[in-house]
């Protein structure tokens, strides 16, 4: 009875019940949606919002991964400008 009254606090700090409160993810922090908003009205990302034609769908498949990778490039110039850390892995993730 004793080894197991020892052992709930183990296994409920095990659990996270005594962690202090959690960080909020990068992309929620306000310095990280500056930077996003930043991206998504950059001169490259408007000028090919312009190119883009909405009603003709081969045309958006066409521009939308290409639209994609200016935002990510705007994105992570503006954070390493501000000194934050970039999100995610060695690789930024493409849509297929």
């Amino acid at each position: 009875m004793r080894a197991a009254l020892l052992t709930l606090p183990l296994l409920l700090a095990g659990c996270g019940w005594f962690s202090g409160p959690a960080t909020p993810e990068p992309e929620t922090r306000p310095e990280y949606r500056a930077c996003r908003r930043e991206a998504e009205n950059s001169p490259e990302v408007v000028a090919l919002g312009a190119q883009s034609t909405p009603d003709w769908a081969l045309n958006e498949s066409r521009m939308g991964p290409i639209r994609q990778t200016a935002i990510n490039r705007a994105y992570r110039d503006c954070l390493r400008r501000r000194g934050l850390g970039l999100p995610g892995g060695v690789e930024t993730l493409r849509t297929r």
